[in-house]
């Protein structure tokens, strides 16, 4: 009977051992035969991370935060246990973020193109890569009660805004507005009426600028073919041709001209002679036209015209005789 006692005594220690240990691994999340990794990750601030935190990845638990420690230059390492044969991504973040409303934290595995689209987000996790290493980047996100405090806050000056505003906006400000704002519409219809009153000079203005538009165009026109004309004649020195021309031909001139000042001067001096030489010569018109004189028998006579011509026939048959038989007028001797 003894022997019994003693071994239900032995037996019931050795079952209250056995639940001890099995709940010591239950709480410690301990899997028996299975290959645990361990990763660290860096952070700024873990805010209320804490250790036994779960760790998920896509919202599914596969591990717990083991160990949280300070580490040089303001970091703060979290190692983080994986329990679970899982597929990380190929550049993973972790981002420590509140859980529930109860300040429950967790240690969300994340991959780092998609970790945030806050810049802030984005330029903490920047930083903590920047340190390199095999640590994981990591950030915090704020807890549900900084978020409130920081929402009661916006709303307190909201408030105090709209107070101000309320004061600003009473009676005699609104009136002061409406006044304002009848003012404004008549003077954006006096606007509109000059406005249709000056859109035909604009049309008119328009025009004239289309039209003196194109005329410029045409002028440009022109003016390039007359400049390219200028570069072809000038192409070989022609310019410099003309203006050398231009030059003798200015040389001469001059000269022609004290010529003729010299020639002016000339008549000038001998105007007396002149006058008396054309006298003499309408004395001598007038006198032929009276058929007075020899000139005016010449003059009026066609004898003398027939005897000339006929003197000149005669003298090319000659000519033409004597070239067909020369020994007939002319004899040549030797000896």
């Amino acid at each position: 009977m003894k022997r019994q006692n003693e071994f239900a005594v032995g037996l019931s220690i050795l079952v209250a051992i056995a639940l001890v240990v099995a709940g010591a691994l239950w709480l410690s999340e301990t899997k028996l035969g299975g290959a645990d990794l361990v990763h660290t990750a860096r952070f700024r601030t873990v805010g209320g991370l804490g250790v036994g935190a779960p760790v998920a990845l896509r919202g599914v638990k596969v591990g717990r935060v083991e160990a949280i420690r300070l580490a040089d230059a303001g970091w703060v390492e979290a190692d983080l246990r994986i329990t679970e044969l899982v597929e990380f991504p190929d550049k993973p973040a972790v981002v420590a973020a509140s859980a529930s409303l109860f300040g429950e934290w967790r240690a969300l595995i994340v991959p780092y193109a998609a970790a945030s689209n806050d810049p802030g987000v984005i330029a903490q996790l920047a930083e903590a890569e920047a340190v390199g290493g095999a640590q994981w980047p990591g950030v915090t996100l704020p807890d549900v009660g900084q978020l409130t405090a920081e929402a009661s806050r916006i709303a307190s000056d909201v408030g105090l805004i709209t107070n101000r505003i309320g004061g600003a906006l009473d009676s005699t400000a609104v009136s002061n507005v409406r006044q304002s704002l009848l003012e404004l519409r008549r003077a954006a219809d006096n606007l509109a009426q000059f406005t249709a009153a000056q859109t035909d000079n604009f049309d008119r203005v328009a025009t004239n600028v289309t039209t003196t538009s194109d005329l410029v165009t045409t002028a440009s026109g022109r003016l390039n073919n007359t400049l390219g004309r200028v570069d072809s004649a000038t192409a070989h020195g022609e310019l410099q041709d003309f203006l050398k021309n231009a030059q003798t031909t200015g040389a001469n001139v001059s000269a022609a001209t004290s010529d003729l000042k010299e020639l002016s001067a000339a008549i000038r001096a001998n105007q007396a002679g002149i006058i008396r030489v054309i006298q003499a010569m309408d004395s001598l018109m007038s006198q032929i036209q009276r058929g007075e004189g020899t000139l005016s028998l010449l003059a009026s006579d066609s004898t003398l015209y027939r005897e000339t011509t006929k003197t000149i026939v005669e003298m090319r048959q000659l000519m033409a005789d004597i070239k067909e038989n020369p020994r007939k007028y002319f004899k040549f001797s030797v000896f």
